[in-house]
């Protein structure tokens, strides 16, 4: 990190939900990840407790955003449930600070207290993705692909 506070998370209320919009990623990412306004409609229309937005804070400055989910029906028939990392958007200004591996970790604990025993997430391959960051992570493929994308899976113990 770049400063001497410590990150941490807070949740999505009137009082942060601009400065969670106004979160912007490098233009060349944007392929890769929804805008915050998407995730925080795909949070609200989802089941209670089923999706989990939070910005990421360093000092008073808003660094991120992230939702993760938690026991989603991924085959959607009631057989495959699953939690993990759904969304990372970490501001262009802010990315190459640990931030992203601070979300990461967050959700990795917040995972274990629900006793969770993986974290999962997908993304998208090739240039500008953010593929090397979750392998550096350790975060593996699984063989699986969702909505086109490659899904990973990193063991928590």
């Amino acid at each position: 990190m770049t400063t001497t506070s410590a990150p941490r998370l807070e949740e999505i209320t009137p009082r942060t939900f601009e400065a969670a919009t106004g979160i912007k990623v490098r233009p060349e990412q944007e392929f890769a990840v929804s805008p915050v306004m998407q995730s925080l409609a795909e949070a609200y229309v989802r089941p209670a407790g089923v999706a989990w937005p939070r910005l990421i804070v360093d000092g008073d400055r808003p660094v991120g955003f992230l939702m993760a989910f938690f026991d989603i029906d991924w085959k959607e028939d009631g057989t495959l449930f699953r939690s993990g990392l759904w969304r990372l958007n970490i501001a262009a200004e802010e990315q190459g600070k640990g931030y992203g591996r601070f979300a990461v970790q967050s959700v990795a604990a917040e995972i274990r207290r629900r006793r969770g025993k993986e974290l999962y997430v997908t993304w998208h391959a090739g240039p500008n993705g953010p593929e090397n960051f979750y392998l550096g992570l350790g975060f593996r493929p699984n063989g699986e692909t969702s909505e086109g994308e490659i899904v990973g899976v990193l063991e928590l113990s």
